[in-house]
């Protein structure tokens, strides 16, 4: 499956800090990419929902290293993360049994995500900004999109 197609992460999502705009711009990719595969056929490719659900946990996992890194309190929003990632894996079970559609896993994903840039994410980089955070370098390595394990 083709993880990505640039240019799915809508503009008013940026959030200027080139790192947490690509990894954004993945995660519309993926979801993008799932809904494809589902929609071809009535199977379910356990392995890419899964990937999703890792990669989520990836980039929060950035999103914690920058805030510690910036010495910021990141307390309420690592809560989200781990909140987010506890009922995501909790649907992807009932999609993988059966008792919740695809589809609308991948809506509520979407949905969930677009909301957690706007209000959650904007406000922790606005932080990152104030703090005079610098950014680590070399997190992607030749231009790849893929998370380092």
């Amino acid at each position: 499956m083709k993880i990505c197609l640039p240019g799915l992460l809508p503009e008013q999502l940026l959030v200027d800090l080139p790192e947490i705009d690509a990894q954004h711009e993945e995660i519309f990719c993926r979801i993008e990419a799932l809904k494809t595969a589902c929609f071809e056929s009535s199977h379910v490719p356990v392995d890419e929902f899964q990937a999703l659900l890792d990669y989520f946990a990836m980039h929060f996992a950035t999103e914690e290293r920058m805030a510690d890194e910036a010495g910021l309190d990141f307390v309420d929003h690592a809560r989200i993360h781990e909140d987010t990632l506890r009922l995501l894996g909790r649907a992807l079970g009932e999609v993988l049994r059966g008792a919740r559609d695809a589809h609308s896993f991948l809506r509520y994903c979407e949905y969930w995500f677009e909301r957690h840039i706007s209000e959650d994410d904007r406000l922790f980089i606005s932080n990152l900004q104030s703090s005079n955070f610098m950014p680590s370098p070399g997190f992607w390595q030749n231009g790849e999109r893929e998370a380092r394990a």
